[in-house]
């Protein structure tokens, strides 16, 4: 049976780290990091959504990650690879296995709506240009426009090197069939964060959550109190965690750069903005910002 426990626990979504030119910031990059390992997250998922993947070069993400790299620690780097052709991500897998990530993920090819086969392809493609790197299936189909069946995941375990599945599809029983289909040799990752005590406990080993950078002590007090046993203390934490949420989600400007901006506040961490076509920030977001960095503190203060 495979060891699985680097990826066991609280993995957040790395953000795009800008310089006020809205360029990939390497000295930025490398702070977010150390920011992460200072708060002793199992590891951190690399160019994805929060990373704003869809919007940057191929060169971009290679910069992204060989800058983590340099200062990863002892986290477990998720690398997410995934481009709308084949030849891109391909590129992005080997020079991902060059650096020694942990494992490589990607989402189903977005817009043309691909037959099976041809989706397994592409992600077998990935997997074959790094064939000593663990490959992770992003499960997305609000997003992506594609979900994975459990006949796709069952073609999928045929390759050695998949492991299992981010799953962010919002129907929390999603988890239960993958998790049920895989068994012990595979791990399933929580998604959506507002379900990340009722993901772990029906069979999510770990989480893996855009919203997670921005309070991951809460996140950790969480997982911390489902593998103690203490469900009625998970719970309080992801009601409070759910209404700082909600309050990320409620600006003109993007949820990225409302989580950039608490950063900014809470943490004196300046990682920039967002880049075009996600939209910045307007200065009535900022107010809210600075509410919801109110409401992080107030919970640590609350439930640490």
């Amino acid at each position: 049976m495979r060891n699985l426990d680097k990826y066991k626990g609280v993995i957040p979504a790395f953000y795009a780290c800008y310089d006020d030119n809205g360029e990939i910031s390497p000295e930025r990059v490398r702070a977010l990091t150390e920011y992460f390992v200072d708060k002793k997250v199992r590891g951190v998922y690399v160019n994805g959504s929060s990373g704003e993947c869809i919007y940057q070069s191929v060169e971009d993400r290679k910069v992204v990650l060989e800058n983590v790299m340099k200062v990863k620690g002892d986290l477990t780097i998720i690398n997410h690879i995934a481009c709308n052709n084949t030849k891109d991500g391909m590129e992005l897998a080997a020079h991902a296995e060059s650096l020694k990530v942990d494992a490589i993920a990607a989402i189903p090819p977005i817009y043309f709506k691909l037959p099976e086969y041809a989706i397994a392809q592409y992600w077998n493609d990935y997997s074959s240009a790094a064939p000593n790197t663990d490959f992770i299936i992003y499960n997305i189909p609000q997003l992506a426009g594609v979900a994975l069946s459990r006949g796709l995941y069952a073609k999928m375990r045929e390759n050695k090197n998949v492991i299992g599945v981010k799953n962010s599809s919002m129907p929390v029983f999603d988890i239960q069939g993958f998790v049920r289909d895989g068994g012990d040799d595979y791990i399933v990752f929580n998604g959506p964060d507002e379900q990340f005590v009722s993901g772990r406990v029906i069979g999510a080993k770990a989480g893996i959550g855009g919203t997670y950078g921005a309070m991951p002590e809460l996140f950790l007090a969480m997982d911390e109190c489902i593998n103690s046993g203490d469900m009625k203390r998970a719970n309080e934490i992801q009601y409070c965690v759910n209404d700082i949420i909600a309050a990320l989600t409620s600006g003109h400007g993007n949820m990225y750069a409302m989580i950039k901006e608490v950063l900014r506040i809470n943490e004196g961490l300046d990682i920039g903005s967002v880049r075009k076509p996600l939209v910045a920030l307007t200065d009535a977001d900022k107010e809210i910002a600075k509410s919801a960095a109110k409401m992080i503190a107030d919970a640590k203060k609350k439930f640490l």
